[in-house]
């Protein structure tokens, strides 16, 4: 993979009634382009030389930023680059899945600091919320006095997943609970701190676009595949949300079997029918998410859902390219890495066989975050809210 290119953010102001706005700047530059000293601070923001010093010495105090090691071999005295500091701030990020959820906690940069894990047959709001209730204080005990750098929690969950019971395995009355739960309030009821909820796969999105390949491409198409698959749109280095929040919803595009049969991409393309296959085979239902990263023991299942998965993505990809002129299409996964590998080389390979004609052919490309991505993507929205540019919140602002 070729060095991501990282382009640049709009220009700042310089006059001191929004101080805000320019720290979100700075320290949204320092995260996509890494440590910089001021004099490139300056120069990618637009903010002077002077303004960029009192904001970095003040981000300083605040324990959000931190000098790294003095750059030599230039005219003049060292540059002195500043980076991000990942113990200026932590978050917690939420997937609440169809067949397990996971949380974990994060720091400014990204990382993960520790990951919780839950399975069950579906979902229930009971257990889930115990869940987060008893991992909320497994992760931010340790952090003593610097829980209060805790940004928030971030929850990503499927759109409507209650209207999908028979694929799920459950009974409709046993998933509609989730209908008329307000998740935040309920999560209010045990924490204090914020709570930002959002689409699943937009938040997988998200996590790639700003931490992993993301920073390559202005105009993308994205497809996660989880139990059901899903997706997002960037648009001008933006994760582009909608009026509801449910931009990019890629597993609802229509779809059609090779045999006649229609439905929507999701039927042909998701994880549960890969686990339907194991099943009928004597497997049991949840063997996908006991070695996350291991699929070689059920080979045949695996080629036939990757064959299937690629026919259907190829053609989604080019639909969506219809539509918007997509310079590239990321397909990520909650499988291992192989796996992920072998199925963007069979999507580019179905790719070949299409007619574009009157179009161009987007560059089918693996992501790069993995199984968590939902899950760092969600933990990344409370520390956007509070300290990043609104450019990676999306468009749809009035």
């Amino acid at each position: 993979m070729t060095k991501a290119t990282i382009r640049g953010l709009s220009s700042g102001a310089n006059q001191q009634g929004v101080r805000d706005y320019n720290e979100r700047l700075i320290l949204t530059t320092i995260q996509r382009g890494g440590a910089m000293p001021g004099s490139s601070l300056a120069k990618a923001t637009g903010l002077s030389p002077q303004t960029i010093s009192v904001i970095l010495r003040s981000l300083e105090a605040e324990g959000l930023v931190e000098r790294g090691d003095p750059q030599r071999g230039h005219i003049g005295k060292p540059r002195v680059p500043m980076r991000l500091r990942p113990d200026g701030a932590y978050s917690v990020g939420l997937k609440l899945g169809r067949r397990n959820s996971d949380m974990v906690l994060t720091d400014l940069s990204g990382r993960i600091l520790g990951h919780r894990n839950t399975r069950y047959a579906f979902p229930q709001p009971g257990p889930v919320l115990d869940f987060l209730e008893r991992g909320l204080e497994e992760l931010l005990t340790p952090l003593g006095a610097d829980a209060a750098r805790v940004a928030g929690i971030g929850v990503a969950r499927p759109f409507e997943m209650w209207k999908w019971p028979d694929a799920i395995g459950a009974q409709p009355a046993e998933l509609n609970a989730w209908a008329d739960l307000d998740v935040a309030e309920e999560i209010g009821r045990f924490s204090d701190l914020p709570v930002i909820i959002e689409n699943d796969a937009t938040a997988a999105c998200r996590a790639e676009h700003i931490y992993g390949r993301g920073k390559e491409f202005r105009d993308y198409a994205y497809f996660y595949i989880g139990s059901f698959i899903g997706g997002g749109i960037v648009l001008n280095h933006t994760v582009f949300e909608g009026a509801s929040g449910n931009a990019g919803a890629l597993g609802n595009l229509p779809a059609q079997s090779p045999a006649g049969q229609r439905g929507q991409l999701l039927d042909f393309a998701s994880l549960y029918l890969l686990e339907d296959a194991l099943v009928s085979k004597g497997e049991p239902r949840d063997l996908l998410w006991r070695d996350p990263q291991d699929w070689t023991d059920f080979e045949t299942e695996l080629g036939d859902w990757t064959r299937t998965a690629a026919h259907h993505l190829a053609r989604a990809a080019l639909t969506v390219t219809a539509i918007i002129d997509f310079e590239a299409v990321l397909i990520d996964g909650a499988f291992p890495e192989a796996v992920r590998a072998r199925l963007v080389d069979a999507v580019h390979s179905e790719m070949q066989a299409l007619d574009a004609r009157g179009l161009i052919p987007p560059r089918i490309e693996a992501g790069s975050i993995g199984a968590l991505a939902r899950e760092k993507g969600a933990a990344t929205a409370p520390i956007i809210s509070r300290y990043l540019m609104d450019t990676h919140r999306g468009l749809n602002v009035a």
